[in-house]
Order: structure tokens, then C-alpha cells, then sequence
């Protein structure tokens, strides 16, 4: 099996899509004849162009990346990986991010005595 992402005219993720791979790139021809539009392999391991496409996300053609949609205004993309990080690194113990204040958040422990 193959994994296919539609892309619109500005590389945003329309569609991801599964389809027989038995020879080379038979699926795409496949979505060629039967749907048009631009269509990009990806890998759901990652193997190929970083990360798998997500509906939303986008392509970069000069990189040859899949990058996801990014969840927050003050994450910046690693160029390495292709994915969104935090500007401060999280720390142990975090559940998760806060965009208002920019931070992690550490939730209290109570003692239950």
C-alpha cells in the first residue's frame, strides 16, 4: 500500500489517501486518471519527506517535507525535522503548553494527608 497527499495550489494538505503500490507508483497514475489534482507520496513511518502529511498541514516543495499543522502562533519550525517546537524546552513533569503565557504547565502535587 502507498499513501498519497493532495495538495491545493498553495501545498496545503487537501486529502490523504491510501492506494495499491504493486508496481512503481501505480497509485498515483491511478489518482491521475481518476481524481487529477496534485498528488505527493508520503510515508506513514516517515521514511520519505520527514513526516507523514496531515489535512491542514503543508508540503515544501524546496525542502521535500511534510510539515504539520502548527498549533501555536509562538512555536518555531525546526528545519532539521520539519516539525513545530516550543520556544522554551519542556521540562520534566509538564503536561502541556500554554500559549497565553508562553510557558509549560507543571500541575501541583497535593498531599493527600
Amino acid at each position: 500500500m502507498a499513501h498519497w497527499a493532495e495538495l491545493d495550489e498553495n501545498n496545503i494538505v487537501l486529502r490523504v489517501v491510501v492506494t495499491d503500490n504493486e508496481e512503481a507508483d501505480e497509485g498515483y497514475q491511478w489518482l491521475i486518471d481518476n481524481h487529477g489534482g496534485t498528488w505527493v507520496k508520503t510515508s506513514y513511518n516517515g521514511n520519505i519527506r520527514y513526516n507523514f502529511a496531515s489535512v491542514g498541514g503543508s508540503y515544501d516543495e524546496q525542502a521535500d517535507a511534510f510539515v504539520p499543522v502548527r498549533e501555536y502562533e509562538s512555536w518555531v519550525l525546526n528545519t532539521q525535522t520539519y516539525t513545530w517546537e516550543p520556544p522554551v524546552q519542556k521540562p520534566e513533569g509538564a503536561s502541556h503548553w500554554e500559549e497565553e503565557t508562553q510557558s509549560w504547565f507543571i500541575p501541583v502535587e497535593y498531599d493527600a494527608e
